[in-house]
Order: structure tokens, then C-alpha cells, then sequence
């Protein structure tokens, strides 16, 4: 075999013919690429919208208080020699609270009692006086008439008429004098009963009791803490049955209810049924009534501060708590709505992916009204009955066929 022979085998057997083995491999590894252009379509979940009347209920924080939060102030400086009441309990209207030292106002009011009787002592004698001061006056009176004709007859002296003139003038003198004595003597009585009473009310100011019926909060003395009107207040006693709550609403909300009741119409009945919901969640099981609303609105925030009354058997709230007062302000006919996980949001616009009878996708921009628990009204842009992709909205675009499948607890 020559060299042009030897090369020509070789290229035969080692370039042109390729393995049998690589070419089944080949070809199996062709036949099992499917075509670009026929991959499934994604799989969804979708449900449909549904159009129902539905409840339109807002919330609003609260802050519940006392109907009548009262302090308790020491109203006389004494030292405090007892507490009577139990922290935190009930109390009622008159209870003894508090007990200051009473024996400085025991001593005061006995002086005020012995100022008293002095002056009595001196009305008496102020009145015996002008008893003497008058027979003098009536006995000089009777002498002068007497003497009068006498005079003129010349049968006494001018001298002697002379005296009993004198002697009437210093007898009316007199009684001027006692006169002017008694009523003297009546204002220091009157002088002295006021002392007494002040005194009896001081010393009634050293027990301290509660003004109303409620629950009495931490004392900030201690027994043998020097009080006075001016120490601050030693506790403070609420009435929180019922209990108020403070909550805040738009102006435009109030006016509206405010239309309501002026109309007649139901609008305005939220404003009769409050529900209040608490830290914990929990819906508090009594109603509230509305009891006030604050005389303006704040000029920075637009807004009104409102009062509920929540009856409040067993005092379980207390002022301080924070709740969510809830009320329905009207009922929604025929709304449709829509899980809020088929909305999608961007920059403040918002999508839904809807699906046609051919099971292609359309986005559209929809305008979103209240949110009803997991649901969202849709002002436009769905029709009750369509379906709207709950899940999977990452898997689709406008116009993509999807295979759609029936979203368990949708809504």
C-alpha cells in the first residue's frame, strides 16, 4: 500500500465517518427538545368578584377616662394620721379617704366657741344697760314735763328746770350710747359665729372623703406626710360607670352623620352604636352611646375630637386604656369586590390581572375603594362575575393565555 493510500484510510475512518454510537446520541438528544413557542401555560389561581351590599365601617383610636375624674385635695395643712381606703378599690360618695390631725382645729374651734359666748355676754349686758338707760330717759321726761307749768308759775326755780332738761339730755345721751352698744355687741356675735363655723369646717376638712362614687387611684402621701392645700393632690377618684372614650373623627364625617340625623335618614345612627375593640383585640360585649362632641374643630388637622359612653359593669375598664371605637357608617349596595391580594400597587396606581373567557390575561388600572376585611371594593375598572388571579400575578403579563384554576377561600 502506498503513502497516498495509507492517508486516504485514515481520513475515511477517522473524519467523515462519525461513530454510530455518537449519531444514535445525537439524534436522541434532538428528539427530545420540545419546539421553542409551545410551553405550557402558567398555572394561576383566580376567583370571581362578587358584587354584595356590604357594611361601611370606620375606626377610630380611643382613649377611655373617667365620667367624672375628681382630685383629691388636702383643703387645711395638718399632719396625715390615716388612710382609709384600699388602693384601686371602689368607693363610695362620703367614704373616709384620708385623716389629718384634728386637734389644732379641736382647739380652734373651742376658742371660736368661747369668743362666741363672750359676745353673747355682751349683748346681755349691752341690753341691760339700755334697759337702764331708757327708765332714766322716761323718769327725766316725766320730771320736765312736771316742772314745765311749775316754772311758768314761778313755783320751782329756773335752775331747778334748768337741771331736769340737762338731766333728760344726758339720760337720751345715754341711751344712744347702750344702743350703739348693742349693735356693737350683735356684730361681734355675728363676728364670732362666723369664726365658729369656719373652725367646724376645718375641722370637718380634716377627714377627707370621696365626692363621688368611684375608683379611688394610688395615694402620693404616706401617713405622717405633712399636707396642705397646696401639696398637690393626694389621690384621685373616677366615676367609670359608664366610661368615656375619646376618639377623633374627620370633619367631613361628623357633618355628614350630622345630615343623617337632620334628614332622618340611617346614616346618622353610627353615631348610637359604637363598638369599641380592645388591646387585646377582643370586642367589648356592651355598646356605646354617643355623649358629646368638643366645641371646634382643630384648625391644623381638620378633625373633631367626639365622647362615647360605654356602660361598664364591674368597672373592668379603666381610664388610660387605648381601644379602637368601630362604627357603621352606612351600608354599600351592590359593591364589587375583590380579594386584596389580586391588587397589585404601583406608585400609587393600582392593577388587577383578569381573565377572559379564552383564559388571556388582561391588566387593567383599577380604581380601589373601601377595604372590607380581606376584601377591597373596586370603584371601576372590574365587573362582578370576572375572575381576577389571586395567585401566581408574577407569572403573567397582558395578553398571556394561563391555565386557571378555582383559589380555595378567596375571598
Amino acid at each position: 500500500m502506498t503513502h497516498r493510500s495509507v492517508f486516504s484510510s485514515w481520513r475515511v475512518s477517522h473524519v467523515w465517518i462519525p461513530p454510530l454510537a455518537a449519531l444514535v446520541t445525537l439524534l436522541g438528544a434532538c428528539g427530545s427538545q420540545t419546539p421553542v413557542g409551545h410551553m405550557p401555560p402558567p398555572d394561576v389561581e383566580v376567583t370571581q368578584a362578587e358584587a354584595r351590599d356590604v357594611p361601611i365601617v370606620r375606626e377610630w383610636i380611643g382613649t377611655l377616662d373617667g365620667r367624672v375624674n375628681a382630685e383629691i385635695r388636702a383643703q387645711v395643712s395638718g399632719y396625715l394620721l390615716r388612710q382609709d381606703y384600699r388602693e384601686g378599690s371602689f368607693v363610695r360618695k362620703g367614704q373616709l379617704l384620708f385623716e389629718i390631725d384634728s386637734r389644732p382645729f379641736d382647739a380652734a374651734l373651742n376658742q371660736a366657741k368661747g369668743m362666741l359666748a363672750q359676745a353673747e355676754g355682751n349683748l346681755q349686758q349691752a341690753n341691760g344697760n339700755l334697759a337702764q338707760s331708757e327708765a332714766r330717759l322716761g323718769k327725766a321726761e316725766l320730771d320736765v314735763k312736771r316742772y314745765a307749768p311749775l316754772a311758768k308759775t314761778k313755783a320751782i326755780s329756773q335752775e331747778e328746770m334748768d337741771d331736769a332738761v340737762q338731766a333728760e339730755l344726758e339720760a337720751r345721751a345715754n341711751e344712744d350710747a347702750a344702743q350703739a352698744a348693742i349693735e356693737a355687741a350683735k356684730a361681734s356675735i355675728a363676728t364670732a359665729k362666723a369664726s365658729v363655723d369656719n373652725a367646724a369646717l376645718n375641722l370637718e376638712f380634716t377627714r377627707i372623703v370621696a365626692p363621688v362614687d368611684g375608683i379611688a387611684g394610688l395615694a402620693t402621701v404616706q401617713v405622717g406626710n405633712l399636707v396642705s392645700p397646696t401639696s398637690g393632690a393626694l389621690t384621685m377618684v373616677s366615676t367609670v360607670d359608664p366610661i368615656k372614650s375619646y376618639f377623633t373623627v374627620s370633619e367631613q364625617e361628623y357633618l355628614q352623620s350630622r345630615r343623617d340625623i337632620k334628614s332622618g335618614g340611617s346614616g346618622g345612627s353610627w353615631m348610637n352604636d359604637f363598638e369599641l375593640v380592645l388591646a387585646d383585640g377582643s370586642v367589648y360585649p356592651h355598646k356605646g352611646t354617643f355623649f358629646m362632641a368638643d366645641r371646634q374643630v382643630d384648625v391644623g388637622t381638620g378633625a373633631l375630637r367626639l365622647a362615647a359612653l360605654f356602660p361598664n359593669p364591674g368597672n373592668v375598664l379603666r381610664p388610660g386604656q387605648y381601644g379602637r371605637v368601630r362604627a357603621v357608617l352606612g351600608v354599600r349596595k351592590a359593591a364589587v369586590l375583590v380579594p386584596q391580594r389580586a391588587v397589585s400597587e404601583l406608585q400609587g396606581s393600582y392593577q388587577v390581572a383578569v381573565v377572559d373567557g379564552a383564559n388571556k390575561v388582561a391588566m387593567r388600572n383599577v380604581r380601589m375603594g373601601e377595604r372590607i376585611g380581606t376584601s377591597w371594593i373596586v370603584e371601576d375598572g372590574v365587573r362582578a362575575g370576572e375572575r381576577v388571579v389571586v395567585e401566581g400575578l408574577q407569572k403573567v403579563r397582558n395578553g398571556v393565555v394561563v391555565n386557571p384554576k378555582d383559589a380555595a377561600g378567596a375571598k
